[in-house]
């Protein structure tokens, strides 16, 4: 896969040179930031073998067994297999029905399980008797120089959104920035690319970001009062459904961080409790998340999908169903994997390290 330039444009005519990644028939677009050049990665759904030594099985409903040879996950109307000495360690969130013979013969096997709440928050393992979680990953991932991942996670994560507000003005045909912001945008990414201390990278990160939800607030109907990215609680549906499309990524790049053994709480751009998920959702909020609540703003809300107090904003129940079955069809668990088997490689091997994004 080579990694090439696409010429980006802006409402106001201006335009922008951006990675973007070509493939072959068959393999899923991916595109990536890091000097110019993409991952030789090949992703295919429900394969017998793992594309990665972490196996997670999300919702509710499915049902795991485990012979002496393989894994088998059946979830509805699909049926995967695995071959169990490719598993290394199975995560398991929300309810499913796990046979006890699979348990044992996955232990037998050496492979850790780990159980997830349904938002992801792990709440318990186990491990084969003598287990010895490992440990290099996450010495390595203490030992990493933050600057060398979090210049790339920064730059991806507003490529990203250059992106998504370009498609947007596509849509609405009209000029959504005001002047001067799309040539800031611009020029904050190059400063990005050149910025040599992490306050520097962090302080760009977070300055584009509100500038970002600022011009997504001019997309959505203004009787919706989201004007910007607020904290809690949230006195709009539009931050409302954010928070919520957020939580579900969270969680699912959650659970492939603990697969990968690394530690959630020691991230790269960002600081403290779950920093390296962080992380890693922020070049994927974009596509993953702000696409589909712009989408629900702009085209499936009414005034009795939500009500509004004076302390904070209720989803109605149908509104967040729908919400959270659009986000399931958006968040790809695919590529969160093959984002942390990015990262995990590069801090055990020293390889590249690659942003997937878009």
């Amino acid at each position: 896969m080579a990694c090439h330039t696409v010429t980006v444009r802006g409402c106001a005519g201006n335009r922008a040179r951006l990675p973007i990644a070509v493939r072959s028939p068959g393999t899923p677009l991916l595109r990536c930031i890091n000097h110019q050049k993409a991952p030789t990665i090949h992703l295919q759904r429900d394969s017998i073998t793992a594309a990665q030594p972490w196996i997670p099985v999300f919702g509710y409903g499915g049902h795991i067994k485990a012979t002496t040879r393989e894994l088998v996950i059946a979830h509805g109307s699909t049926t995967r297999h695995y071959p169990l000495q490719k598993v290394r360690h199975l995560l398991i969130v929300g309810g499913h029905t796990l046979h006890t013979s699979a348990v044992t013969n996955l232990l037998k096997a050496g492979t850790a399980i780990t159980f997830f709440d349904i938002d992801g928050t792990p709440v318990g393992y186990l491990y084969p008797y003598g287990y010895q979680p490992e440990d290099g990953v996450r010495t390595a991932q203490e030992r990493a120089t933050p600057y060398r991942f979090a210049q790339s996670l920064a730059s991806a994560g507003l490529q990203s959104r250059l992106l998504l507000l370009d498609e947007l003005c596509d849509c609405i045909g009209r000029d959504i920035f005001y002047a001067g912001e799309l040539d800031f945008l611009y020029q904050a990414r190059e400063e990005l690319a050149a910025s040599v201390t992490m306050e520097g990278i962090r302080r760009l990160s977070r300055l584009t970001g509100d500038m970002y939800y600022e011009i997504l607030s001019r997309t959505t109907p203004p009787e919706l009062g989201f004007r910007r990215r607020a904290a809690r609680p949230y006195n709009d549906p539009v931050n409302a459904m954010f928070s919520l499309g957020y939580a579900m990524l969270y969680g699912n790049c959650c659970v492939s961080t603990i697969g990968a053994h690394l530690n959630p709480d020691r991230g790269m751009l960002h600081e403290g409790a779950g920093s390296l998920v962080y992380d890693l959702i922020e070049p994927q909020k974009a596509m993953m998340v702000d696409r589909i609540v712009i989408r629900f703003a702009r085209e499936e809300i009414s005034e009795n999908d939500y009500e509004c107090s004076e302390k904070r904003c209720y989803l109605d129940t149908n509104l967040s169903n729908q919400l959270v079955q659009a986000l399931r069809d958006s968040i790809d668990q695919t590529r969160i994997d093959t984002q942390v088997q990015i990262l995990r490689d590069a801090l055990l091997t020293n390889a590249e390290f690659h942003v997937l994004y878009w």
